[in-house]
């Protein structure tokens, strides 16, 4: 998990393939793209952002505060706590 600035703005990474042994559950990769469109629909973040199986990537998040937020949520989802995720990203369930 984590952030770095570009000139477009604040992303937010994480990398399943660096921790093989940890597997991310179906209902959580669900609620974690659920809240990537979301963000996105909302033009949070930018359309290129992406939830794969694996990988995830939000792209052009205004400001480091809110990345933190959002990285902190996301790390929290893959290690089965969705509560973060659906109080950084409204009617993502949880």
């Amino acid at each position: 998990m984590g952030i770095e600035r570009q000139s477009y703005g604040w992303i937010v990474k994480s990398d399943e393939l660096t921790a093989p042994e940890h597997t991310v559950d179906t209902a959580i990769y669900d609620a974690v793209r659920t809240a990537v469109i979301r963000l996105i629909r909302s033009r949070e973040i930018r359309p290129d952002s992406y939830a794969a199986p694996v990988f995830f990537a939000v792209n052009g998040v205004d400001n480091k505060y809110r990345a933190r937020e959002l990285a902190a949520a996301l790390h929290a989802a893959l290690y089965g706590d969705l509560g973060p995720l659906s109080d950084a990203v409204p009617g993502t369930s949880a």
